[in-house]
């Protein structure tokens, strides 16, 4: 979904990095802080930097992960010892042979697994991400089943895909009406197993009994500020009923979407406005 922009983007500096970990040291403003890049892993630094969150006062760090390198036993602990606490892996399919053509590396899948049920034996919460993409959305329950012997996913996010330009070019984008059954059907799976839900960029409206899964909030995010550029290209916030439904978690459609599937008016329902108050 960023991936197009990780050859410009520039981190953000250690600089910054200590400015935030003292302003949280002074004020106790957060409770948590997420480390997440292209891949995060990849910084040898990484524990040493969770080691300054925690004692800046940040009561959980996460990082946002492939998970491969979790596979090593020995990685894990060091994570762990140096005091992240969550973990939350991307899970591209519910097989090897489909994940590991997603990531275009050979063994993915088997390492992204291991290394959750390496996290096992630890005290640490993991949560999932997966992209649902035309290659992805029939894997959707059959990732929740697979993952469904582990006692540490706390929760499993699906993220719908928006392709940060105006056109799909990689033709990733699939119709919200054949994503909508297996979306349903893996939060129903999910939730019967314990695990929250959350849902990013469907149509509220679409999901029916499953709306509350839909949370577009995000925490707030430090970023190479040219980043919002390429986000806005997205055109999200673009809906047939937008003036008159009382939504305020959804995004509506991005311009991509409509570009390739239209508005469809009939399939979307707004929700009704309350009406005015006459206090």
């Amino acid at each position: 979904m960023i991936e197009g922009t990780m050859d410009w983007l520039q981190p953000e500096s250690m600089d910054r990095f200590s400015e935030l970990l003292q302003e949280n040291a002074r004020s106790r403003i957060w409770k948590g802080v997420i480390l997440t890049g292209s891949e995060v892993t990849l910084r040898q630094d990484l524990p040493e930097l969770a080691r300054q969150a925690r004692d800046s006062g940040f009561e959980h760090v996460r990082i946002q992960t492939h998970g491969m390198r979790l596979a090593d036993p020995r990685y894990c602990e060091e994570l762990v010892a140096a005091g992240i606490d969550e973990y939350f892996v991307s899970v591209t399919a519910s097989d090897a042979e489909t994940h590991d053509a997603i990531t275009e590396v050979p063994g993915s899948f088997e390492k992204t697994l291991r290394g959750l049920e390496n996290l096992e034996s630890h005290d640490v919460r993991t949560l999932t991400n997966t992209v649902i993409t035309k290659r992805s959305y029939q894997h959707l329950t059959g990732i929740v089943e697979r993952l469904s012997h582990l006692q540490r996913l706390v929760q499993m996010d699906f993220w719908n895909f928006w392709p940060m330009r105006e056109t799909d070019e990689k033709d990733l984008i699939v119709s919200h009406l054949d994503v909508v059954p297996h979306l349903k059907q893996a939060i129903a799976v999910a939730r019967k197993l314990g695990r929250a839900v959350e849902v990013k960029n469907f149509p509220e409206c679409l999901l029916g009994n499953y709306r509350d899964a839909l949370d577009n909030n995000q925490p707030q995010l430090e970023i190479d500020p040219r980043f919002w550029n390429e986000f806005n290209r997205n055109g999200f916030q673009q809906c047939a009923h937008r003036d008159y439904c009382s939504s305020t978690q959804c995004l509506g459609l991005n311009t991509a979407y409509i570009n390739k599937f239209g508005w469809q008016a009939d399939a979307l329902v707004p929700y009704s406005i309350p009406p005015a108050s006459t206090k």
